[in-house]
Formats: structure tokens, sequence, C-alpha cells
């Protein structure tokens, strides 16, 4: 079975959005090479994950449902995925450049000796050869790279790529058992602890975020308030997180997060490029500072300057006029 492969990142029994937007590149790539789209549902009672698969468009799919892949281990992973493609020859292995999805195909790539090109945000199908744009230099330029030899392993970013959408396909998944038991797994999980966060900062395609220039903690709610009317999440500057005004999980930029929003409103940002690495790519950029000399300016699509305390609640409140909030 060769092909184009997707590993489909999955959580609480449904695929994920970066799963869903791998998959329809995946899909895009396998239609230009004339091959067919594997799916790899891994995960402990995933049956339901597979069946989704099938309907989001792949061709086939191969399935592990065990215990010990019931919370993310590189180290019982990565095993399995390169014991399968070594036993397959995929000529593309695909997935979302989530943490999850670089520690797994890092570690597929050594494995197999393999060319990996990380955080793709656009493909193009030359031969059969997948040439991919990714971002270089903290996102000042953009590269496009190949893989020369052997099986092309690519992670593509987050909500850079259309999700994939319901074929009505349906088929019957191939089942093996996993590569590595329980107790040959060195690291164990020994307990979960989650935060209810709002809107998740990868997935969020409207983000307004705050920085140096929101000046404490309480600088942050009018922030908060606009990210809620408008259905978005709420990110911050490294400085904000060094600061403790804000949990560390809401940083955009090098050290953070790299996220790619439909809009991203950036408040009290100077827009080091540090933080312009983790966000230039998203698609709108709206920045408000009182300096109208601040970096983040010459990135931005529109620019008000002036006290964002002044015009967020302004922003906001003409916002839940316009949406009946």
């Amino acid at each position: 079975m060769s092909g184009v492969w997707v590993w489909i990142e999955n959580r609480d029994g449904a695929i994920s959005i970066i799963g869903s937007e791998t998959i329809s590149a995946a899909r895009t790539i396998a239609d230009s090479l004339g091959q067919t789209v594997t799916g790899l549902v891994l995960g402990h009672d995933v049956a339901g994950v597979a069946d989704e698969a099938f309907d989001l468009g792949v061709d086939a799919v191969i399935g592990c449902d065990d215990a010990s892949l019931a919370h993310f281990r590189v180290e019982a992973f990565g095993p399995l995925v390169t014991r399968l493609a070594q036993e397959n020859t995929p000529s593309v292995l695909l997935a979302g450049a989530s943490i999850r999805g670089r520690d797994l195909m890092a570690w597929v790539a050594a494995d197999l000796d393999a060319g990996l090109i990380s955080d793709g945000i656009g493909i193009a199908v030359d031969g059969d050869t997948i040439k991919v744009t990714r971002p270089v230099y903290a996102g000042k330029l953009m590269a496009t790279v190949f893989v020369t030899e052997g099986p092309q392993v690519i992670t593509l970013r987050s909500r850079a790529f259309p999700q994939a959408e319901s074929t009505g396909k349906s088929g019957t998944a191939q089942w093996v058992e996993p590569a590595v038991a329980e107790e040959a797994v060195p690291s164990k999980i020994t307990g979960l602890e989650t935060k209810d966060e709002g809107v998740s900062l990868s997935d969020a395609s409207i983000i307004v975020s705050g920085g140096r220039g929101v000046g404490g903690p309480e600088g942050f709610e009018p922030v908060r308030e606009l990210a809620e009317v408008l259905g978005g999440a709420v990110g911050a500057s490294r400085a904000a997180v060094d600061a403790g005004w804000i949990a560390y999980e809401h940083q955009v930029g090098q050290t953070g997060k790299t996220v790619s929003p439909d809009l991203y409103i950036a408040n009290g940002i100077s827009g080091a490029i540090q933080h312009q690495a983790g966000m230039r790519t998203s698609k709108i950029i709206v920045a408000v500072n009182k300096d109208a000399d601040a970096p983040i300016f010459k990135l931005a699509h529109f620019g008000i300057v002036g006290d964002l305390f002044q015009l967020l609640p302004a922003i906001t409140s003409e916002f839940r006029k316009r949406l009946g909030k």
C-alpha cells in the first residue's frame, strides 16, 4: 500500500480541526499524483474516528485501537507509524504541525532516514515531488523546499488549509496491533489537569491579543471582552506573559504558539520580531497602539493609533450592536 498517508490527529473521539485540514491537503496531493489517501487512526475507542475519516474523504484507514494509545506519547506512536511505513512504503506522510504532529513526524523521519519538511503553509505538486512553501527567518521570507529522495515527510501549519468536507463515503478500516506494549513505553501518565480557557488559540479564526501596553493583569479585561464578543481567543505577547499578567498558554510568538487566524487584533503590542514570527501569516492584522512608530504597524493591514483603554470598549460596544449580542 503506497500513496499518500495522513496521520489523523483526534481528541475525545473526534477528528481535530488540524486533522481535518491535513486530510484536505492530503486529498489535494493524492489527486494530483493519481494516488490514494490512507488515514492513520491511532488511539483508544477510535472506531468512530475511522468512520469519520472515511466520511471526510480518505480512501483507506489503517487503525490501531489500544489502551496504550489513549494518550499521546511519541514513544508509543512513533514506532507504530515507522513500522507501518516500512511495511507499506508510502510516498508521502503528512501530519498537522501541532505539538503532537511535529513530535511524531520528527521521530518517524529519523527512523526512516527520510527528509522532513515542517510547518508548511502551501503545497504544489511537481511530478512526483511535493514542493512546500514555509516561512523562514521568523516569517520574513518564504522558502520553497522539497525532499529529493525517499518518503516525503511533511507537517502543515494549522489554518493554512481548508477543512475537509463530508463526502458520504464509508469503508472498513484495517486494524493492526500496537508496536510497543504498555509496559515497554518508558513514559507513564499518572494524571491529567485541564483548564477551560474558552476558544483554543491554535484553532481560533479570530484572536485578540494584548502586550506590554495593557499595563497589568487587569488590562486584559477589555481584550477578553472583545474576544468574547467576536467568538475569538485571547492571545498575548511574551512581555505580558513574562510579567505574569497572563498564563503562558496564551503566548503567541517564536517561543509561544504559531497562529494563522483570519483576523488578528494586536493591542498594546510593539511588534518585536519574536512576536511577528508567531502571527505574521494571519490573513488580516489589526494593530492598536498609542505609539505611531511601533514596528507592528509595518506588518498590520489596518492600524489605529490611540489609547487601547478608550478604543477597545468603543469597538466592543459597536460589535455588540452589529452582532446583536
